[in-house]
């Protein structure tokens, strides 16, 4: 007994680690929306990574790992992509958009990964992979409804903007990685610091409302901070470190699930039927890719 028990929990670390980051960073969502009631969105999205960025710094240095600069061009370049313009869509396409269909919009960021490594990296687009695709891009007509001119096309827009500056972030990740090795914590704390830069100015010259440092916005603000962006970044360093990368990428199927589950209980966000059809769409294909990945890798095991 005393000697499987450590090789069990061992084994059962990077699910859990899987499950606390797809449960913070689901109820992430319903956080930002509740946040833009203290602050504008500039300032709410300078501030969470400001925070973000001061927690990595330590967790770099309690960590003992070097905090020298490595490609600092193309880590500029990632930070201004991946921190800076993510995080400003995301926080703006909340401003009118629903946590639930935002979160599922721009966690189709595996798609377009997929679509855009072919020209980027050279990295083609498999035929089983063109069917997860086909599926994901149909959901999201469902969810955007562009043959409906009533609806709000812009809050759609700026998460689908959110999403790309998501995949191209990854994208120029692996390619930095592919030309030398970076610690991707290391990475990390300094893309957020080349992140916040720009958002730090845009909310200091951009109008907007002032901010309400109440108790309940200081907690909101630690939690998006500490958790979402600084622990959530580690967990995920983590377990790339630890388990395949199709395994990772399941935790993209949880993370939406949990921002819609929480965005209904505690706003009351609703959904119409060609938008639950449009999540199951969506959903589908991103569960078809992970399981092409799961396939590849057990076919290139036994190779």
């Amino acid at each position: 007994m005393t000697t499987s028990s450590p090789s069990l929990l061992t084994r059962s670390l990077p699910a859990l680690a899987l499950i606390v980051l797809s449960c913070t960073w689901g109820y992430t969502w319903v956080l930002v929306k509740q946040g833009l009631a203290f602050a504008s969105p500039f300032a709410l999205a300078a501030q969470r990574c400001i925070g973000g960025t001061l927690a990595l710094i330590l967790a770099v240095r309690l960590t003992g790992r070097s905090m020298a600069l490595v490609a600092p061009g193309a880590t500029a370049l990632i930070g201004l992509v991946q921190v800076a313009g993510f995080t400003m869509l995301q926080t703006t396409a909340l401003v009118e958009g629903g946590p639930g269909k935002t979160a599922v919009l721009i966690f189709t960021m595996p798609i377009w990964t997929l679509l855009l490594g072919w020209p980027i990296l050279g990295e083609r687009v498999r035929g089983k992979q063109w069917l997860a695709a086909a599926s994901t891009l149909g959901g999201l007509l469902l969810i955007i409804e562009p043959w409906n001119l009533h609806t709000s096309l812009l809050s759609k827009a700026l998460g689908l903007g959110a999403a790309l500056c998501w995949a191209v972030g990854t994208i120029l990740i692996k390619r930095l990685r592919s030309q030398r090795p970076v610690d991707l914590l290391v990475l990390t704390r300094w893309q957020m610091i080349f992140g916040s830069i720009p958002l730090a100015i845009l909310a200091l010259v951009l109008p907007g409302q002032g901010i309400d440092w109440s108790p309940h916005y200081m907690l909101i603000l630690a939690f998006l901070s500490v958790a979402s962006v600084a622990l959530c970044w580690w967990l995920w360093v983590w377990i790339l470190d630890r388990v395949p990368a199709w395994e990772a990428s399941l935790s993209v199927l949880g993370t939406p699930v949990v921002a819609i589950l929480s965005s209904r209980l505690a706003l009351g966000e609703a959904f119409a039927t060609s938008e639950i059809a449009g999540i199951l769409l969506i959903g589908g294909g991103l569960a078809l890719l992970s399981l092409f990945g799961w396939l590849a890798s057990r076919q290139a095991a036994r190779g």
